[in-house]
């Protein structure tokens, strides 16, 4: 099979296109024939030699996708060979083919693209966890996402709003805020002209904030908080390190928060997926979330999909075409 991978770290041409072993369905596992798969901030930070697959998984990059079953394991029940279903990865999605365990593959939703649905699973299992599971937001609470045009963010103001929430989104240019305000967001804030903390103030502050950022935007996110607020970190493109002003979080009763989905036992990600097939794919069915594609491209010009997540242009998701 054709997969990618980065035997050596660096930018975008240090990507490689090899022909592969194909994978085979163990116990409790399916092979997919991939259809699409999906950038995320993640597999250029694995590029570059950052973050690492863990411990036995694949070198081949790439957190999701979408195709149709080619094998079922032993003991897998309720799929099949020739379902079309997407899949949340710990590695491999950039590949012809990718086994998974069974608990990680979910059906495409109704009235979704295969092609489209590949750039589901990371961005929905990332919100449903962290926005939800872990900070619980609730209906008539009040959300910042961070980078709110993105793939995390369009998703995050979509099922927010689709829940009950109110959203604040941050985002630069002109285009990116529409689009976050098209989504149901109530307020788009420049981040390049905007203090966003004023602008959460001025509205009693945030029940959770979705951060992106890390270092760069900690003290001013817990500023940003309401009483008891939530603060979830999922990325650090702002840096690593910072200093926390604790009397400030005190004053707030609140919580800070970091997590990272690719590392979880299976058992934690397929309850994740569970509750993404119950609570999530019926308001993709209905309209209520949308997938949000930006650009599109084949598995061949994968250089230069990368090149446009680090260019920071585009909107939505990424998608890689693997197979016609």
């Amino acid at each position: 099979m054709r997969a990618v991978t980065a035997p050596a770290p660096g930018g975008p041409e240090a990507l490689l296109i090899s022909d592969l072993p194909d994978p085979t369905a163990g116990p409790g596992e399916v092979v997919i024939d991939v259809v699409a798969s999906a950038l995320n901030r993640a597999d250029t930070l694995q590029r570059q030699g950052f973050y690492p697959p863990p411990p036995g998984a694949s070198e081949v990059l790439g957190l999701e996708c979408s195709g149709r079953i080619a094998e079922v394991g032993e003991g897998v029940e309720g799929l099949s060979a020739g379902d079309e279903v997407c899949a949340l990865l710990s590695a491999g999605g950039y590949a012809e083919k990718v086994s998974v365990p069974a608990g990680q593959v979910m059906p495409v939703p109704t009235g979704v693209d295969l092609v489209a649905a590949a750039g589901l699973p990371e961005v929905a299992a990332t919100v449903w966890s962290n926005v939800f599971m872990v900070a619980g937001l609730q209906p008539g609470e009040r959300l910042l996402v961070h980078g709110g045009a993105g793939g995390i963010g369009t998703f995050a103001i979509q099922l927010a709003v689709a829940l009950g929430a109110s959203v604040f989104a941050t985002a630069g240019a002109p285009d990116k805020r529409e689009l976050c305000l098209s989504l149901g967001a109530e307020r788009a804030i420049d981040y390049r002209e905007e203090d966003f903390v004023a602008v959460l103030e001025e509205v009693g502050g945030a029940d959770v904030v979705l951060d992106n950022m890390g270092a760069k935007y900690l003290s001013r996110n817990v500023s940003a908080l309401a009483t008891e607020g939530r603060l979830v970190i999922i990325g650090m493109q702002g840096g690593a390190k910072a200093e926390l002003d604790i009397g400030a979080l005190l004053r707030k009763r609140g919580a800070v928060i970091a997590t990272s989905l690719r590392s979880r036992p299976a058992a934690e990600k397929a309850s994740i997926c569970a509750g993404l097939v119950e609570h999530v794919w019926p308001l993709l069915a209905d309209g209520s979330v949308r997938p949000m594609v930006g650009e599109e491209f084949r598995l061949e010009d994968v250089a230069r999909a990368h090149q446009l997540m680090e260019d920071g242009s585009h909107t939505g998701k990424i998608l890689l075409r693997v197979s016609p």
